[in-house]
Protein backbone atom coordinates (compact mmCIF):
# COMPACT_ATOMS: atom_id res chain seq x y z
CA UNK A 1 0.00 0.00 0.00
CA UNK A 2 2.67 2.55 0.94
CA UNK A 3 4.49 1.89 -2.33
CA UNK A 4 1.34 2.82 -4.26
CA UNK A 5 0.89 5.96 -2.18
CA UNK A 6 4.50 7.04 -2.72
CA UNK A 7 4.21 6.34 -6.46
CA UNK A 8 1.12 8.56 -6.59
CA UNK A 9 2.86 11.34 -4.67
CA UNK A 10 5.89 11.10 -6.95
CA UNK A 11 3.59 11.31 -9.99
CA UNK A 12 2.10 14.53 -8.61
CA UNK A 13 5.49 16.18 -8.92
CA UNK A 14 4.83 16.31 -12.66
CA UNK A 15 2.13 18.92 -12.02
CA UNK A 16 4.97 21.37 -11.34
CA UNK A 17 5.94 21.07 -15.01
CA UNK A 18 2.52 22.00 -16.41
CA UNK A 19 2.84 25.67 -17.31
CA UNK A 20 -0.34 27.73 -17.24
CA UNK A 21 -1.11 30.98 -19.04
CA UNK A 22 -1.34 33.21 -15.95
CA UNK A 23 1.71 35.21 -15.02
CA UNK A 24 2.97 35.60 -11.47
CA UNK A 25 2.16 38.99 -9.96
CA UNK A 26 5.83 40.01 -10.33
CA UNK A 27 5.53 39.14 -14.07
CA UNK A 28 8.77 37.11 -13.94
CA UNK A 29 7.20 33.98 -15.47
CA UNK A 30 3.99 32.01 -15.88
CA UNK A 31 2.70 29.97 -12.96
CA UNK A 32 2.58 26.19 -13.05
CA UNK A 33 -0.45 24.08 -12.18
CA UNK A 34 0.95 22.98 -8.82
CA UNK A 35 1.40 26.63 -7.80
CA UNK A 36 -2.10 27.39 -9.02
CA UNK A 37 -3.57 24.56 -6.93
CA UNK A 38 -1.67 25.67 -3.82
CA UNK A 39 -2.72 29.28 -4.31
CA UNK A 40 -6.35 28.22 -4.67
CA UNK A 41 -6.10 26.04 -1.57
CA UNK A 42 -5.16 29.22 0.32
CA UNK A 43 -8.05 31.16 -1.23
CA UNK A 44 -10.52 28.76 0.41
CA UNK A 45 -9.82 29.46 4.11
CA UNK A 46 -9.26 33.15 3.44
CA UNK A 47 -12.44 33.71 1.41
CA UNK A 48 -14.87 30.96 2.49
CA UNK A 49 -16.94 33.37 4.57
CA UNK A 50 -18.03 34.92 1.26
CA UNK A 51 -19.57 31.74 -0.17
CA UNK A 52 -23.26 32.15 -0.97
CA UNK A 53 -24.01 28.92 0.89
CA UNK A 54 -22.36 27.56 4.01
CA UNK A 55 -19.39 25.43 2.97
CA UNK A 56 -17.04 23.00 4.64
CA UNK A 57 -13.78 24.85 4.03
CA UNK A 58 -11.63 21.74 4.46
CA UNK A 59 -13.71 20.01 1.79
CA UNK A 60 -13.30 22.98 -0.55
CA UNK A 61 -9.52 22.76 -0.03
CA UNK A 62 -9.57 19.06 -0.95
CA UNK A 63 -11.53 19.80 -4.14
CA UNK A 64 -9.07 22.51 -5.11
CA UNK A 65 -6.06 20.31 -4.45
CA UNK A 66 -7.32 17.53 -6.72
CA UNK A 67 -9.11 19.49 -9.46
CA UNK A 68 -6.12 20.05 -11.77
CA UNK A 69 -4.17 16.83 -11.14
CA UNK A 70 -5.51 15.58 -14.49
CA UNK A 71 -3.42 18.26 -16.22
CA UNK A 72 -0.42 15.97 -15.73
CA UNK A 73 -1.75 13.97 -18.70
CA UNK A 74 -4.33 16.27 -20.31
CA UNK A 75 -2.45 19.58 -20.05
CA UNK A 76 -3.92 22.95 -19.16
CA UNK A 77 -6.82 24.18 -21.28
CA UNK A 78 -6.54 27.99 -21.37
CA UNK A 79 -9.87 29.78 -21.07
CA UNK A 80 -9.03 32.34 -23.75
CA UNK A 81 -7.99 29.97 -26.53
CA UNK A 82 -10.78 29.37 -29.00
CA UNK A 83 -11.31 26.14 -30.86
CA UNK A 84 -10.79 23.82 -27.89
CA UNK A 85 -12.55 20.51 -28.49
CA UNK A 86 -14.40 20.30 -25.18
CA UNK A 87 -15.55 16.72 -25.71
CA UNK A 88 -12.01 15.51 -26.45
CA UNK A 89 -10.68 17.47 -23.47
CA UNK A 90 -13.30 15.95 -21.13
CA UNK A 91 -12.41 12.47 -22.40
CA UNK A 92 -8.68 13.12 -21.88
CA UNK A 93 -9.30 14.45 -18.38
CA UNK A 94 -11.48 11.48 -17.39
CA UNK A 95 -8.82 9.06 -18.63
CA UNK A 96 -6.14 11.02 -16.77
CA UNK A 97 -8.17 10.96 -13.55
CA UNK A 98 -8.63 7.22 -13.74
CA UNK A 99 -4.95 6.60 -14.49
CA UNK A 100 -3.46 8.95 -11.93
CA UNK A 101 -5.84 8.29 -9.05
CA UNK A 102 -5.64 4.60 -9.99
CA UNK A 103 -2.05 4.60 -8.79
CA UNK A 104 -3.40 4.65 -5.23
CA UNK A 105 -4.87 1.77 -3.25
CA UNK A 106 -8.50 1.26 -4.29
CA UNK A 107 -10.17 3.01 -1.35
CA UNK A 108 -8.01 6.13 -1.62
CA UNK A 109 -8.29 6.12 -5.39
CA UNK A 110 -12.06 6.04 -5.12
CA UNK A 111 -12.14 8.90 -2.60
CA UNK A 112 -9.90 11.20 -4.66
CA UNK A 113 -11.65 10.32 -7.91
CA UNK A 114 -14.97 11.14 -6.23
CA UNK A 115 -13.59 14.55 -5.18
CA UNK A 116 -12.41 15.25 -8.73
CA UNK A 117 -15.82 14.26 -10.13
CA UNK A 118 -17.60 16.40 -7.54
CA UNK A 119 -15.55 19.44 -8.59
CA UNK A 120 -16.24 18.77 -12.27
CA UNK A 121 -19.99 18.34 -11.72
CA UNK A 122 -20.25 21.50 -9.61
CA UNK A 123 -23.37 20.21 -7.89
CA UNK A 124 -22.51 20.81 -4.24
CA UNK A 125 -22.06 24.14 -2.44
CA UNK A 126 -18.38 23.25 -1.93
CA UNK A 127 -17.86 22.47 -5.62
CA UNK A 128 -19.62 25.66 -6.72
CA UNK A 129 -17.46 27.71 -4.37
CA UNK A 130 -14.29 25.88 -5.47
CA UNK A 131 -15.17 26.62 -9.11
CA UNK A 132 -15.73 30.28 -8.19
CA UNK A 133 -12.26 30.44 -6.66
CA UNK A 134 -10.76 28.64 -9.67
CA UNK A 135 -12.02 31.49 -11.88
CA UNK A 136 -11.30 34.26 -9.38
CA UNK A 137 -7.59 33.46 -9.02
CA UNK A 138 -6.60 34.00 -12.69
CA UNK A 139 -8.93 37.00 -12.87
CA UNK A 140 -7.10 38.55 -9.92
CA UNK A 141 -3.71 37.73 -11.46
CA UNK A 142 -4.73 39.35 -14.75
CA UNK A 143 -5.80 42.54 -12.99
CA UNK A 144 -2.44 42.64 -11.18
CA UNK A 145 -0.32 42.03 -14.29
CA UNK A 146 -1.61 44.81 -16.56
CA UNK A 147 -4.12 42.51 -18.19
CA UNK A 148 -1.86 39.46 -18.47
CA UNK A 149 -3.54 36.85 -20.64
CA UNK A 150 -6.37 39.24 -21.47
CA UNK A 151 -3.95 41.63 -23.16
CA UNK A 152 -2.01 38.80 -24.81
CA UNK A 153 -5.18 37.33 -26.29
CA UNK A 154 -7.09 40.52 -27.08
CA UNK A 155 -9.83 39.67 -24.59
CA UNK A 156 -12.52 42.31 -24.10
CA UNK A 157 -14.28 43.29 -20.90
CA UNK A 158 -17.47 41.62 -22.18
CA UNK A 159 -15.55 38.37 -22.80
CA UNK A 160 -14.10 38.47 -19.27
CA UNK A 161 -17.59 38.89 -17.82
CA UNK A 162 -18.92 36.06 -20.01
CA UNK A 163 -16.06 33.64 -19.28
CA UNK A 164 -15.50 34.26 -15.58
CA UNK A 165 -18.88 35.51 -14.41
CA UNK A 166 -21.00 32.37 -14.35
CA UNK A 167 -18.55 30.36 -12.25
CA UNK A 168 -17.73 33.12 -9.79
CA UNK A 169 -21.37 34.22 -9.47
CA UNK A 170 -22.37 30.58 -9.03
CA UNK A 171 -20.38 30.34 -5.81
CA UNK A 172 -20.24 33.84 -4.40
CA UNK A 173 -22.16 36.96 -5.28
CA UNK A 174 -19.84 38.92 -2.95
CA UNK A 175 -16.70 37.74 -4.76
CA UNK A 176 -18.33 38.44 -8.13
CA UNK A 177 -19.14 42.00 -7.04
CA UNK A 178 -15.47 42.54 -6.13
CA UNK A 179 -14.24 40.78 -9.27
CA UNK A 180 -16.43 42.83 -11.60
CA UNK A 181 -15.17 46.01 -9.91
CA UNK A 182 -11.55 44.91 -10.52
CA UNK A 183 -12.37 44.09 -14.13
CA UNK A 184 -14.03 47.48 -14.61
CA UNK A 185 -11.04 49.27 -13.11
CA UNK A 186 -8.66 47.36 -15.35
CA UNK A 187 -10.52 48.10 -18.56
CA UNK A 188 -11.11 51.75 -17.59
CA UNK A 189 -7.41 52.31 -16.93
CA UNK A 190 -5.77 54.56 -19.55
CA UNK A 191 -2.49 52.60 -19.29
CA UNK A 192 -4.04 49.45 -20.82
Amino acid sequence: MIHQQLAFLAELDRLKSVVRQSRLVNCSRRENSAEHSWHLAMFAPVLSEHADEAVDTAHVVKLLLVHDIVEIDAGDAPIHVSGTDKEALEHAERAAAERIFGLLPDEQAGCLLALWREFEAGGTPEARFAKALDRLQPLLLNTLTNGGTWTENGVTEAQVVERYGPAIRGGSSVLWKEAIALVGQHFASPSD
